[in-house]
């Protein structure tokens, strides 16, 4: 079992889902956790009391971490409060269903800023301290769309792209350094976006759609390694092959 004893984990969008699997994971391998939300306080608050019951630390911060003045704000409560981070999972984001035809400038802005400069943002923001302490794992959840071209939008599949191209960036320039920087891309994850329905199942060669803990997993394993960097992981039940 992985060993995040002792280390602090910033997950952002971890009200629920994807972002709540993944810290109440982290916490069960030692981790104590920040728990960002947007909007979603009560649904943060079950994340925290889920960390909390498995006997590790946790707070939660309200932030639009699209917003550098609320990201820089964010980290300084972390630190106050539990401590540096030592593990920053990206995992906020927005997804909006919209054809070609329908997509206008306005939406592409919004999906690029909310899914990629808020990767970028947070990362800075965390680096410093890393790199003093020349130790540091950034996981960046992305999304098959970047390999297939997805379902979903021009601007969903063109930021988690953009997430994948950044994940190597920063991993080729802080691999002396002790930081590791990687990705994990799921497809078809049930969650309140992807409903889990008969026609979605038949997508997956598997047979079924992906679970939360699933994807919560991937993570914890590259929490935990020190020699994966700059790599993402297909999560996507043999929907297509890197």
């Amino acid at each position: 079992m992985t060993d995040l004893q002792g280390k602090i984990a910033l997950v952002t969008g971890a009200s629920r889902g994807i972002g709540r699997a993944i810290a109440v994971g982290l916490a069960g391998c030692g981790a104590d956790i920040a728990v960002n939300y947007k909007t979603r306080e009560n649904e943060a608050r079950i994340t925290q009391q889920q960390v909390i019951s498995q006997g590790r630390r946790s707070i939660i911060i309200q932030a639009d971490v699209s917003r550098s003045s609320e990201v820089g704000n964010m980290i300084a409560a972390v630190e106050k409060d539990l401590g540096p981070v030592d593990i920053l999972v990206n995992n906020a984001g927005i997804a909006r269903f919209q054809s070609v035809e329908a997509t206008t400038e306005a939406d592409w802005d919004e999906v690029l800023t909310a899914n990629l400069k808020s990767v970028f943002l947070v990362t800075q923001a965390v680096l410093p301290g890393m790199r003093r302490r020349r130790w540091g794992r950034i996981i960046n959840i992305s999304s098959g769309a970047a390999k297939t071209g997805g379902g979903v939008g021009l601007h969903y599949t063109a930021s988690k792209a953009g997430i994948e191209g950044l994940t190597r960036a920063y991993a080729s320039r802080l691999v002396k350094e002790g930081i590791t920087v990687t990705a994990v891309a799921p497809s078809l994850i049930a969650t309140d976006m992807i409903p889990d329905e008969e026609g979605r199942r038949k997508q997956v060669p598997l047979g079924r759609l992906g679970r939360v803990d699933e994807v919560a997993e991937a993570v914890i394993f590259l929490a935990g390694n020190e020699y994966a960097t700059g790599q993402v992981i297909a999560l996507n039940g043999g929907m297509y092959f890197r």
